[in-house]
């Protein structure tokens, strides 16, 4: 048998609860006179199998034929004064819900005319905020008959309608812009996603207050994982797989992640294995500069560059010690040249 409430309420804060159905469970007998206290932040939705009825703001209301007109018109003759009427109470929060998370879970793929392999892999997150609207609506679209309704509950439908608009967004910017210039124009973004996804949040219920790029930066995925992905074919694999050993042979720091990030970056793959290669064959120069000061000897005339990789410091060194006169070199045009004596006569002063 239903309970008949001569006070409606609920006083929780909601902090990360929506919506509060007022008997949480089974249903509730109101009567005229019945009081219905609304916080500050919160709307009340009656509900009479499933419709959205009557609905109180802020306040404390006391209830009479006058503001339950959508009730009484429901009911129609069975009611009188002195009848309970049987309904739900929805207590709705019509706070903003602020700084909730998003991000890209995989990188999305930006088509980028005439840039490399032609396609960008970006990764962004950043936060956003949301709030009720229409708390009929919402209860109506989302709710349903649960007996609490928590941000939680509504946060991955919301994300993937962000993330669609997100994706939408970045393809139509990549056609008209390099990946430098996108990732500058978080703020621009951010605004687009906002106004794009506008309609599908009203659709609930909900206004979408903000959206916020933090951060909009080329993938770093691995060779493998965008292989496994879907997202490279057989040849361009084969070649990054050979230009990240490359790299790895020289013992440059960044290997294979540097690659991928300049795909990711829309980088072409023959910009990407040129910088392997030329970063292996400075590596290869700089462990042959000094042959002679590993054997002990040293070539009768060298560059400052020689001399450099033999004293095991900088050019910039070399160069210093020349301009001041204590390392004598003989310049030819704009070049110098470094004799053995000058140089151990250097060394042993």
């Amino acid at each position: 048998m239903a309970r008949i409430f001569d006070v409606i309420e609920y006083p929780n804060e909601m902090q990360n609860e929506i919506v509060h159905r007022f008997p949480e469970k089974g249903i509730g007998d109101y009567r005229i006179g019945s009081q219905v206290i609304v916080r500050e932040s919160q709307n009340a939705v009656f509900f009479r199998d499933g419709q959205a009825l009557d609905t109180f703001g802020p306040g404390r209301h006391t209830i009479a034929t006058a503001n339950i007109p959508k009730i009484i018109d429901f009911i129609g003759k069975a009611f009188n004064d002195r009848t309970p009427f049987p309904a739900e109470v929805y207590f709705v929060s019509m706070k903003e819900f602020a700084d909730i998370k998003w991000g890209t879970p995989q990188p999305i793929i930006v088509r980028n005319p005439g840039m490399g392999l032609g396609v960008a892999l970006l990764q962004g997150f950043g936060t956003y905020s949301v709030q009720v609207s229409d708390p009929q609506q919402f209860v109506t679209q989302i709710v349903g008959t649960q007996g609490t309704y928590d941000m939680d509950d509504i946060e991955d439908r919301l994300r993937t309608m962000l993330l669609s608009k997100f994706a939408d967004l970045l393809g139509e910017t990549g056609a008209k812009n390099s990946v430098p210039e996108m990732i500058g124009l978080t703020e621009e973004l951010g605004a687009g996603v906002r106004a794009k996804a506008q309609p599908d949040f009203a659709a609930l219920g909900l206004t979408l207050k903000s959206f916020y790029i933090g951060n909009l930066k080329p993938s770093s995925k691995s060779a493998q994982e965008l292989r496994d992905m879907g997202m490279l074919d057989m040849a361009t694999y084969t070649q990054l797989q050979a230009a990240d050993a490359m790299r790895d042979a020289a013992n440059n720091e960044g290997g294979g992640a540097g690659l991928t990030a300049g795909i990711g970056a829309g980088m072409g793959i023959g910009n990407l294995m040129q910088n392997a290669t030329s970063g292996a064959a400075v590596q290869q120069q700089n462990q042959q500069a000094a042959p002679a000061a590993a054997s002990g000897g040293m070539p009768s005339v060298m560059t400052p560059a020689e001399a450099a990789a033999i004293l095991k410091v900088s050019q910039e060194d070399v160069m210093a010690a020349i301009t001041a006169g204590d390392l004598k070199a003989k310049k030819l045009g704009n070049a110098y040249r470094i004799s053995k004596g000058a140089l151990e006569k250097f060394l042993s002063e």
